[in-house]
């Protein structure tokens, strides 16, 4: 049996405020516009569900989602970059959207910068659908970049699994 094989898969939990300085580390290594500290402390604060992914190695990554109504918003979902393109942001994101389906969501929102080809590409094969879009919505290099918003209506379970009449 390969060392890889052996390795446990990595486990899925609630978030913590003693999990913001790993997440601050991934959070400075993945962005050249990283959130503030005080950003996460305020929505766990403020109850908004987050999770994060931890391994052997530690903290693999994190997300962020809030809930009100019958809407749920994807805040932030964070891979480390010495970990991305190994399904962890997948496994992240679904959770997520599990998360809001069990909190009354119908419908999940999120952001994303058109520039994020990768993150695009999952939010498709995920069910998310382009429905608009916020000019300079985030900073970049060279003034600003607008947002790509997305979003996925959530059927209910039951009814998707129901033959067609």
């Amino acid at each position: 049996m390969s060392a890889v094989a052996a390795m446990p898969a990595p486990v899925l939990r609630p978030m913590h405020e003693g999990d913001l300085d790993a997440v601050m580390e991934i959070e400075l290594r993945a962005y050249p516009f990283p959130w503030a500290r005080g950003i996460f402390q305020d929505c766990l604060r403020a109850g908004y569900p987050g999770r994060v992914l931890v391994g052997d190695a530690g903290l693999l990554g994190y997300g962020l989602l809030s809930i009100a109504a019958d809407e749920a918003h994807v805040l932030n979902v964070c891979v480390d970059p010495l970990r991305q393109s190994r399904g962890l942001g997948r496994r992240l994101l679904r959770d997520l959207v599990r998360l809001a389906r069990q909190h009354g969501a119908a419908r999940v929102f999120l952001e994303v910068r058109p520039s994020n080809t990768s993150a695009i590409a999952l939010y498709h094969s995920e069910g998310f659908n382009e429905i608009g879009r916020r000019p300079r919505y985030y900073p970049a290099g060279s003034g600003r970049e607008d947002a790509l918003v997305m979003a996925m209506e959530l059927v209910d379970e039951d009814i998707a699994r129901m033959p067609p009449l």
